[in-house]
């Protein structure tokens, strides 16, 4: 594990692990770091990075729209109903 603090406030952490073994082993690494904007507003972020990649989180970041009802209706309704191939021929 490694944290640091700066003077002016800039604070981070970081720890990695080792995730399988053999030709196949990576690292995964999770951490945060915070810090005060120029504007003044508290920055945290929190993130891990692993085989999915990069995937952080936290107060600043931006989140998406919520789904439509009609949207996610369709979608439960995709699953609850697979396509089922069709053979064709040429």
């Amino acid at each position: 594990m490694a944290s640091y603090e700066t003077g002016n406030g800039i604070s981070a952490n970081e720890r990695g692990d080792l995730i399988g073994s053999g030709p196949d082993a990576g690292i995964a690494a999770q951490g945060a770091y915070q810090y005060t904007s120029p504007e003044g507003v508290p920055v945290s972020i929190q993130y891990l990075a692993d085989q999915n990649g990069f995937q952080p989180s936290g107060n600043v970041l931006p989140t998406p729209p919520p789904i439509p009802e009609a949207i996610l209706r369709s979608l439960q309704y995709n699953e609850a109903h697979p396509e089922t191939p069709q053979r064709q021929y040429y």
